[in-house]
Formats: C-alpha cells, structure tokens, sequence
C-alpha cells in the first residue's frame, strides 16, 4: 500500500511530499451511528491515557497528524472523520447538526471503549466537543478547544426564526444545483489548498490536500467533505441551551484562538465566565487553524495544559 502511495503521488506531481508520517502512521477503522458508516483513525498505545481529536467543517482526520506525531508516545490517540467529512458517509436525508455530531462522538466513544478522555477540537469540531463535555461532564478529563465558540458572543438572537429557516431552506436548494468542483490534478487541487490558508508549509498543504481529496471516475480530483453540510441547520441546541452545556463542565478547558483570526475571544466578550474553569489564549501570528499556522507554539501550549494537575472531569450531573 506504501509503495503504490508513493508511486500514485509521483504520478501527480507530489513527490516532494514528505513520507515520514506515513510510516507508523495510524490505522483506519470503521463504526456506526445513526446507521452511518464512519471512519476513524486510531494512532496506537493502547495502553497510554486516550486522546480525542476532532476536526473541523470541511477538514478531515488526518489534518492532526502533526499534532499526533508529537503526542503518540504518550496518548492513545483517535481522530474521527465526522459525518459528511474524509472517508466517513454522507448524510442522505435530513440535516448536519451539532446534536448529530455529539452523538457520533458519544457512539465512537463507546463503541471503542474510551472513559476519561482528553479531548482537543478545532472550529466546528471544537464547538461539538464543547457541547459533548457539557452532556456527559464525568467522561472528559480535560479539554481544548480551538476558536470552537464562533466569532460573536451568544446571547445574539436577534434574526427571527422564520428567517433563519427560511435562509437554511433557500440554501439547500442552492446546494442542489451546486456540482462539487473537480480539479484536473492533484497538484491543482494542491495549488487551491495554498490559495485558501495561506500560512499552510508546502508540506502541510499537500499532506492535507491527499487525505482530503478523492480522485474522481474521469481522473480529475474533488474534496471528501459533502457541500451539504455548508447549510448549517437553524434547529438545534439554543445558546441558552448552550451556557447551559457550557456551566456543566468540570474539566480544567482551555480556549484558543488565532490574532490573525475573526473569532472573537472569549475572554473580552464574557463568555469565558460561562464556565467553572476555563482560560483564554490568543496565538500571534495565526489565523483560523491555529495549530497549522503556528504548530510549534500550539504544542508548547497544549503540553503545558495537559501536564497540569488535574482531578478529571468527574461530576454527579450526567
């Protein structure tokens, strides 16, 4: 498998992509929720404490194999491909929601037998992850989340619900008629991954132009990800709901966000004070994807918080 690997990415142009990832790199397994068949990927060291990292819209699994690296020596670690995302199924029917999302996250836990976890999430990712330690405090040791709280305070309700749903409605028709676009290469595709995150190594650009692409029957490339899951579903946990979510975890959390990004931080907006204990970073020099544009600096803090003493994230609410 290896060996045709590296003979399809000399075919394409991307043999300058660098192969020390791949070997001892993660396995691929399969689960199911909701009657979905969802990929995940799983780094070894079973026995270490378990590590759950959980990507963001339109990204994949394999977009935290740099972070991975550096940690799998001392964490079992597991990144799932969500619904709609990499090489897990799309959705056929109905709407790609938070809820949905934590309940995948609930039956991967279980179904592989994870308590206690330490869990890092980025954007949309770090928005589910937030919410799943909020449903079920005791299982989360401690927890991370990058710029998972969006761009303005909540509390901010003020479009009407008709509105929103009728802007969900028009959006799906819109997505309807939308054909994903295929590139005629993968160094195309390469090229457009460059364009969109411009802080991206040309290292970082073509691993996750790879794993995040699927070659096509007439030989051109699109992404993984559904288009579908662009329209966000305006049912779902109400930001009252939300604060609620967010005072029930106990773990230590800590909330990152890039200088260069639009989220907003927690900390000014007052939303950090929703929780029982929880900090507030700001990375300089980084936009969105934090832990890409600036990864040295994300680790120095990650394995600081994660060394930090802590009782986990034990509680009484479930």
């Amino acid at each position: 498998m290896v060996r045709q690997f590296a003979a399809n990415c000399r075919r394409s142009r991307v043999h300058r992509y660098t192969f020390s990832m791949l070997k001892g790199g993660p396995t691929s397994h399969i689960y199911f929720s909701q009657r979905l068949r969802l990929h995940y990927v799983d780094w070894g060291n079973h026995d270490a404490p378990p590590l759950l990292l959980v990507h963001g819209g339109r990204d994949h699994c394999r977009n935290w194999d740099w972070v991975a690296n550096a940690l799998k020596s001392d964490y079992h670690i597991i990144a799932p491909d969500l619904r709609g995302h990499g090489d897990s199924q799309w959705l056929v029917g109905g709407a790609y929601t938070t809820l949905d999302y934590v309940y995948d996250i609930a039956q991967l836990l279980r179904q592989t037998g994870l308590d206690e976890v330490t869990v890092v999430g980025h954007s949309m990712g770090g928005s589910v992850s937030l919410a799943y330690t909020g449903l079920y405090p005791h299982s989360v040791r401690k927890l991370v989340s990058i710029e998972g709280m969006g761009a303005s305070p909540l509390g901010d309700d003020s479009t009407p619900g008709h509105e929103r749903l009728h802007e969900w409605v028009n959006s799906l028709r819109d997505l309807s008629g939308r054909t994903p676009r295929r590139y005629p290469s993968l160094e195309e595709a390469f090229h457009r991954m460059q364009r969109a995150n411009p802080h991206l190594s040309e290292e970082q650009a073509r691993h996750l132009t790879i794993h995040g692409s699927n070659q096509n029957e007439d030989g051109t490339y699109s992404w993984k990800f559904d288009n579908y899951m662009r329209a966000w579903s305006p049912i779902g946990i109400s930001p009252r709901q939300t604060v609620g979510l967010y005072r029930r975890i106990t773990c230590p959390v800590l909330l990152l966000h890039g200088v260069e990004s639009w989220a907003s931080d927690p900390k000014e907006d007052g939303r950090l004070d929703h929780f029982q204990d929880a900090r507030s970073i700001g990375i300089e020099n980084a936009g969105h994807w934090v832990h890409h544009d600036q990864l040295e600096r994300f680790l120095e803090i990650l394995t600081g918080f994660l060394a930090e003493p802590s009782d986990g994230g034990v509680s009484s609410g479930a």
